[in-house]
């Protein structure tokens, strides 16, 4: 994920950063948009990722 070029520029997923700092906000500002764990999803009925989970462990305890 990260290539760091000859001029000491850090490279990530087509983008350039001149210092290493603000590659690692970009980075985090990525999880925590697209991998929010309290973020809805259609494909599990509207619920977070980590809700199906829990059910799962919650039903797994009652069997």
């Amino acid at each position: 994920m990260q290539n760091i070029g000859q001029s000491g520029s850090i490279r990530i997923k087509r983008k350039t950063y001149a210092d290493w700092e603000k590659a690692q906000q970009d980075v985090f500002h990525y999880i925590e948009m697209f991998c929010n764990p309290k973020r809805r999803h259609g494909f599990s009925n509207g619920l977070s990722p980590v809700e199906p989970e829990r059910q799962y462990f919650e039903w797994l305890k009652s069997v």
